[in-house]
């Protein structure tokens, strides 16, 4: 692999991805277990423990897609025109996953909570299938003619692979925000989360075990760079080590540990996915000559040297207020006056 300007960038796509599948990811996860629980107390509880963190986690989205923008316009392009009712069903996702968050507390009447929760715990589903979908179809494989532009149809977009995929990310994603939801509070919810973290991390290993063995059967090209190299089945191995010390890290009661072992699992998923598409950002298929690559989707050099100088001093930012905001509100979640 070539460190050229076209490879940094695609690392630090992939990194700003990457930042916001794990730190959305407990968000999405606490909002999908949030109607688990039917007392009121508890679910404010829960849209606490993210509520000072979910918008600023969501920064590392936008930033993504700028950059994928700046640095790969072409992909943008036919992946935005391409999955166009796609995105937008995620757009309505996040938002009234936002206005839920904001609006619940509003009115006391029952109902009126009720209807809010129902939308965040619905957006937040709906949203980390659709990113799980959008990731599936894009390792399965696009039509993309000749002119680099989307050929097919909405209803081409869900095929099998994908939507297993999809459901791969919901479990991932719940697991992660139950583990997450373990360090945030205690008691009597925090019973329960135990209770459910344990049956998360049992749907994730299901769903990782079955999506590992439709990849290797289905999309062989997904795996072709590993067994080319064969050195990056450390990768594979270190995700594998990472998914299996979560039960343990969690069956010891070391929370924080088990969520970093969450967060290294989608560290590691991440660069197989990244790795196993290099150089290609859009997998065209069935003509895979079509693809859409770091080099030919690319902006001008000049462009992607400006944008670079512009990152270094951008991306640092995010992380020192990213690292902030984490620190100042660590803890559990207690609800009295100074509650936030």
């Amino acid at each position: 692999m070539n460190f050229d300007l076209n490879t940094i960038w695609f690392i630090l796509v992939g990194v700003l991805f990457a930042g916001y599948a794990i730190l959305d990811g407990f968000d999405l996860g606490i909002g999908a277990l949030h109607l688990f629980t039917k007392d009121d107390m508890e679910r404010r509880i829960l849209i606490n423990s993210i509520g000072p963190v979910w918008d600023g986690n969501e920064v590392w989205l936008v930033t993504g897609g700028g950059a994928l923008f700046a640095a790969f316009p072409n992909v943008y392009a036919t992946v935005f025109s391409g999955f166009y009712l796609a995105f937008i069903l995620l757009l309505v996702a996040l938002i009234f996953r936002a206005v839920a968050i904001e609006f619940r507390s509003k009115q006391p009447m029952r109902w009126w909570r009720q209807m809010w929760d129902i939308g965040f715990s619905i957006g937040s589903i709906l949203s980390a299938l659709l990113i799980g979908v959008a990731m599936g179809n894009i390792a399965w494989g696009v039509p993309i003619d000749a002119q680099g532009e989307f050929a097919g149809t909405f209803l081409g977009l869900l095929k099998p692979y994908p939507l297993l995929l999809g459901v791969t990310t919901v479990a991932l994603f719940m697991m992660h925000g139950a583990i997450y939801g373990l360090m945030k509070t205690e008691g009597a919810l925090h019973d329960k989360l135990r209770r459910w973290a344990m049956n998360c991390i049992i749907f994730f290993v299901i769903c990782a075990a079955i999506t590992t063995m439709a990849t290797l059967l289905y999309v062989p090209h997904m795996a072709e760079r590993v067994r080319e190299n064969p050195w990056l089945f450390s990768i594979a191995l270190l995700n594998m080590l990472a998914i299996a010390n979560i039960p343990r890290e969690f069956y010891h009661g070391r929370d924080w540990l088990a969520f970093l072992s969450s967060c290294g699992t989608m560290i590691t998923l991440m660069a197989l996915f990244g790795l196993d598409q290099f150089p290609n950002l859009v997998y065209s298929q069935p003509n895979p000559e079509n693809s859409l690559t770091i080099y030919n989707a690319a902006s001008s050099h000049k462009t992607l040297e400006i944008m670079l100088i512009i990152a270094c001093i951008g991306v640092p930012l995010v992380l020192a207020y990213t690292t902030c905001i984490y620190w100042i509100f660590r803890g559990k979640v207690k609800m009295d006056r100074m509650s936030y």
